[in-house]
């Protein structure tokens, strides 16, 4: 069977999207569409833009977003997918992909969802940090005895999870996780505490776009990250979805359910090969490609 997976923030890259652009009439139609729901021209600063202005979120999550769905939609008849995931943002890629979700209410809560992020990074100073080498029990207990706001906030392989929270949280976080055994703490240079109840704000904005947009009924099942479960029920979809913002990406547990249930081959649809690498720390045996 089948799994199409799709990135989330970080895969972002200059240059991003241009020979897609130049040599698909198709995409060329689609990312001047995204030009025109964004309000500006999105496409040059994924074309021509420099690293840093491809960082802001309210450009990199809507561009990792268009390039991924964009790349899917040239596939045509050959995108025939039995199950699909995506990272974070790429959840929503996923949503696209699968038919609960068109490509122009998609981008438009992408859109939100940036700049309700950006609000919330605003409201209070926050970050993350990639935790190497400690099982997620370890991780867990040590955010847990921590007072300052701090949590696992992506499952993304074993041996490797992101925490989330407050600036001091981290802090203590890094300097408790490294006494206990972590091989690295390694603070992340993101703008906030993505999925961590300092989204808080953000997940409230986001709920109301997301209850005023069209769901339907998917061609496959969406392993979601907030459960790591299959979905093919919209309003299910629609709860999971807010949800995602404050809770953490169950990437690992999503992967081997896939497995479990039948996946075979996984396939990474957007820009970079994270989730090509992270299938694979997951399961060796699987087989993965990227395009």
């Amino acid at each position: 069977m089948k799994a199409y997976v799709f990135p989330g923030q970080g895969s972002q890259f200059p240059g991003m999207g241009k020979d897609l652009y130049e040599s698909s009439e198709q995409a060329k139609v689609l990312f001047e569409k995204a030009n025109e729901i964004t309000g500006f021209r999105i496409t040059d600063v994924m074309f021509n833009g420099t690293a840093d202005e491809l960082k802001e979120t309210r450009v990199t999550q809507p561009a990792i977003f268009i390039h991924s769905v964009i790349l899917a939609a040239t596939m045509g008849s050959e995108l025939k997918p039995d199950m699909v995931a995506g990272h974070s943002l790429g959840e929503f890629s996923a949503l696209v992909a699968n038919g609960t979700l068109s490509f122009e209410n998609a981008l438009k809560l992408v859109i939100e969802r940036a700049n309700a992020m950006q609000y919330a990074c605003e409201l209070a100073p926050s970050t993350m940090a990639a935790i190497l080498g400690l099982d997620d029990k370890t991780v867990e207990e040590v955010c847990a005895s921590i007072q300052e706001v701090v949590v696992p906030a992506n499952y993304n392989c074993p041996g490797q999870i992101v925490i989330s929270g407050s600036m001091e949280g981290i802090r203590i976080a890094c300097i408790k996780l490294t006494e206990a055994g972590a091989k690295r703490a390694l603070p992340l240079n993101v703008g906030g505490a993505f999925h961590s109840p300092l989204m808080e704000p953000a997940r409230e904005r986001l709920a109301k776009a997301i209850a005023e947009t069209a769901f339907n009924k998917p061609s496959c099942p969406v392993y979601q990250n907030v459960n790591a479960l299959p979905c093919s029920d919209p309003a299910q979809i629609k709860e999971n979805l807010v949800a995602q913002l404050t809770a953490p990406v169950r990437w690992t547990q999503s992967v081997e359910h896939m497995i479990a249930d039948g996946a075979t081959l996984f396939t990474e649809v957007g820009p970079g090969k994270v989730l090509q690498g992270l299938v694979k720390k997951i399961s060796k045996e699987m087989q993965v490609m990227g395009i």
